[in-house]
């Protein structure tokens, strides 16, 4: 390898490229007890942009990835991204109609597969899908598209290619939902990516000895720092499958099995592996950092899960799919008395923050507001959405001269005197119940207080009148007796009468999106659906 290439890291490929000159031996990845290099991935990898090149790719083309977890994911995002194109990751437990959606809207023509998903992609040819080639599986009947097989793939030059792209084009675009319903997808370049992995490499202290959890699929914006932060530090990124994620179980030994010393993830992986017995006669020693983000962390699980893992540090990350993360917590002790939500502490170096009132000036501390963010990590914009874009960006003056151009995030946040921000709740997710504002969010806090909720989803729904009502679906903890006269009573203590449930309803589990969270979208749905059909 020319040893003389990329003084300058500029483009995300040559964190690989750069860890590979160094050390090609080093692992990279750890998947289901196999091992990849720095050096085979960078290979691959660019074997991988070669073919796509030579198939017709140009900078700036939309190539998505139709992938389960595996080492051929991590080859296909770096491979895309060395052809100079833009890797859209496809949620490949999504319905047909939505990946549909992205690849008409992303203009994609090509995406790369595997054999695991040509059910799927039969699919995607009888919805009428425009695709010009599928790369990563072997050419059949079974499979309606031209195809390019990984056999194919590896033939060609394992060298990077020579392409002109700087880093401030695209690499990736992540799609999440938008509030209509409607996926958006977030554009982001090479440097938001970069600056994102060189803020956590850095204050997280990442080092090649690291052995980092990959939880979160490549659709889900938490991926990026098991990737990239961890390419960064040509760290070892430990790839967990699917089914893991969903059996508390098999994730604590699959985390004890890999020594990893980094576990970044979504609040509900953390309530899972607290419950009782779960982590019995593990040894989680290793653990150094606890990383989770996503949505707000239940006090008393945390509590649980730290008094289990002495040794780690707890980090409450905070930060959108539209800036990465921007801010950050580490977790100290949490007294036994208080049930105030985790702050979503201060700013990652680089990054600036505005909590902007209501006619957009900079708010007192203590007073509620949007939060602003400025920096490195900040996404460019939203893909074919100007509409979008319009409300996205603002432009404030702090420091006198050329206004500067910040993310208006929807998060409703207030500065504390300690420095420290609180998360209040997203703007639309506050509601006017019979003419009082109330927060969905502070609902959902109260009733996680109460010893017997495990889990609380809280929305609004029309009655007769056409006002909002709040309901409130609940999840107990093992072995409560159902009493919502005592959940109510309790939610009455707290809370002002307009804020009190009207409806409150015990489930045994939650729909739930494909990264873990709450499908509060699907629980409204059901709910609607319900009353409409007792009004008929």
């Amino acid at each position: 390898m020319d040893t003389t290439r990329h003084q300058q890291t500029y483009l995300l490929p040559q964190l690989i490229e750069r860890a590979a000159m160094v050390d090609p031996d080093h692992v990279a990845l750890r998947y289901r007890g196999e091992s990849l290099t720095y050096g085979l991935l960078f290979e691959q990898a660019s074997s991988l942009a070669h073919a796509l090149i030579a198939d017709g790719v140009a900078p700036g083309d939309r190539i998505g990835i139709l992938l389960p977890k595996g080492f051929e994911s991590a080859v296909a995002l770096y491979g895309i991204m060395s052809a100079g194109a833009v890797y859209v990751p496809l949620d490949p437990t999504a319905p047909t109609s939505r990946v549909d959606f992205v690849i008409r809207d992303g203009g994609i023509k090509r995406i790369v597969s595997s054999s695991a998903k040509s059910a799927a992609i039969a699919e995607l040819h009888e919805a009428g899908v425009p695709l010009e080639a599928v790369f990563g599986i072997e050419p059949t009947e079974a499979v309606p598209y031209r195809s390019v097989s990984w056999e194919e793939i590896e033939s060609f030059p394992t060298s990077p290619p020579a392409i002109t792209v700087t880093e401030q084009d695209l690499c990736y675009i992540l799609y999440t939902s938008g509030s209509t319903g409607t996926p958006k997808g977030i554009m982001h370049t090479h440097r938001s990516a970069l600056s994102w992995a060189e803020v956590t490499a850095s204050v997280y202290g990442l080092t090649p000895h690291d052995r980092i959890s990959n939880y979160a699929p490549l659709h889900f914006d938490l991926s990026t720092l098991d990737y990239f932060g961890g390419a960064q530090a040509r760290a070892t990124t430990v790839i967990i499958p699917e089914e893991y994620t969903r059996f508390p179980a098999s994730l604590a030994g699959l985390i004890e099995e890999e020594r990893m010393t980094v576990f970044y993830t979504v609040p509900l992986a953390l309530v899972r592996l607290a419950a009782p017995g779960i982590l019995d006669g593990r040894d989680l020693s290793g653990l150094r950092l606890v990383l989770f983000g996503g949505e707000p962390m239940p006090l008393k699980h945390l509590r649980t899960i730290m008094l289990e893992l002495p040794q780690a540090r707890f980090v409450n990350v905070y930060g959108p799919t539209e800036t990465n993360g921007c801010t950050h917590y580490p977790v100290g002790n949490i007294p036994a008395e208080t049930d105030e939500p985790l702050p979503i502490g201060r700013p990652y170096p680089n990054v600036e923050i505005m909590v902007a009132d209501e006619s957009g000036s900079p708010a007192a501390a203590g007073q509620a507001g949007e939060l602003l963010v400025r920096a490195p990590t900040m996404m460019r914009g939203y893909w074919g959405r100007p509409d979008l874009n319009q409300g996205a960006f603002v432009l404030r003056d702090l420091h006198g001269g050329t206004p500067d151009t910040f993310h208006a995030t929807g998060d409703l946040v207030s500065l504390s005197t300690d420095g420290n921000l609180r998360f209040l709740g997203r703007r639309d997710r506050q509601i006017k119940a019979r003419g009082n504002r109330v927060e969905l969010d502070e609902v959902e806090a109260v009733l996680l207080q109460h010893a017997d909720v495990h889990e609380a989803a809280v929305y609004a729904i029309e009655d007769a009148e056409h006002s909002l009502q709040i309901h409130a679906d609940l999840i107990l903890t093992d072995g409560a007796v159902p009493n919502t006269t005592e959940i109510y009573t309790h939610s009455r203590s707290v809370l002002p009468p307009y804020a009190v449930p009207a409806e409150i309803s015990i489930r045994d589990s939650f729909p739930r999106t494909s990264t873990g969270k709450i499908d509060r979208r699907a629980l409204h749905a059901e709910a609607v659906g319900a009353s409409s059909n007792q009004e008929t």
